[in-house]
């Protein structure tokens, strides 16, 4: 149980960075964006291809940080990702969205996000194959943290629970206290008025979008480095992060911050009880109990 815990908040720390991206789009642009998953392949296959680019061009690169199976070829290769990623969201945002926006319903966006997210899906499968790949493929032993009860830790996933703690409280701090956090939240709360009061809705929008795929990437990519990359990384996480964005509440950063973590250590736990082809359905159950109990989520406030 203390081992599936800890695994939990593992895989809710990147739950929630892929959250935070799709709660500040649908509630911005009020449409649920079931495409949201697959920039976190998206940035998971960027990263995998630029790490092999790197480390071509510079083999010393190619060494491990520390106890890491990350290398520093991958560390760079990461903030390629987050570029490639944010730019893909505004140019699916310019080429799909914004248009089916202009001319059709909230309705329209839904069925729309669900045609880009096939598209992705198979491109990405085309291009890469079907098959499962790792960045690494060095064995990086656990270390024993206890014996009784018994639990085991990876450096990476150290790593990966850190920075996704650190990520989340500078975007904190960018919201909290800069000029563009200030902005964003009041398109996000009230748009016709922040235009009035000489915000960019347009430029807002885009930066949302930018903001949403760079987030998605850094979860795809600390997702892949703790297991294996595929092309249904998205398929498999669509329904975890909508979880946890219900949970914390439709534009609700902290909302989503804390949804992650409950849907990962909830589906975690879980398998310490139910057989594992079960542990799919905790995120429907979470999302009906919610819906159920508190609609708006535990952060959520109810909109006119």
């Amino acid at each position: 149980m203390i081992q599936n815990l800890a695994d939990g908040i593992l895989v809710g720390s990147v739950l929630s960075l892929g959250a935070i991206g799709l709660t500040l789009v649908m509630h911005m642009l009020r449409f649920a964006n079931f495409s949201h998953a697959e920039l976190l392949s998206i940035g998971a296959y960027a990263a995998l291809v630029f790490d092999a680019v790197f480390a071509a061009i510079l083999p010393p690169l190619a060494a491990k940080i520390g106890p890491l199976s990350m290398t520093w070829a991958l560390a760079l290769a990461l903030l390629a990702a987050i570029a490639i990623t944010g730019a893909s969201a505004l140019l699916i945002d310019r080429l799909v969205f914004r248009r089916v926006r202009s001319k059709g319903s909230e309705l329209s966006m839904v069925f729309a996000s669900f045609g880009v997210a096939m598209i992705v899906r198979n491109v990405t499968g085309l291009l890469f194959g079907l098959g499962t790949q790792l960045y690494s493929r060095d064995i990086v032993f656990a270390v024993v943290v206890s014996r009784d009860p018994l639990l085991l830790i990876k450096p990476d996933q150290v790593f990966v629970l850190a920075a996704a703690l650190l990520v989340m409280v500078a975007l904190h701090l960018v919201l909290t206290r800069t000029t563009l956090g200030f902005a964003l939240r009041a398109v996000a709360e009230n748009p016709t008025l922040a235009q009035v009061n000489g915000v960019n809705l347009g430029r807002m929008i885009a930066l949302v979008w930018v903001l949403g795929g760079g987030l998605a990437a850094i979860a795809g990519v600390f997702y892949g480095l703790t297991n294996q990359i595929s092309p249904m990384i998205g398929r498999d996480l669509v329904l975890p992060v909508f979880a946890a964005t219900i949970v914390g509440g439709i534009g609700s950063v902290y909302g989503a911050v804390l949804g992650g973590f409950i849907v990962g250590v909830a589906a975690n736990v879980a398998l310490a009880v139910l057989p594992s082809g079960y542990s799919p359905s905790v995120p429907f159950l979470i999302i009906l109990a919610v819906l159920l109990v508190r609609p708006n989520g535990l952060f959520g406030e109810a909109r006119a």
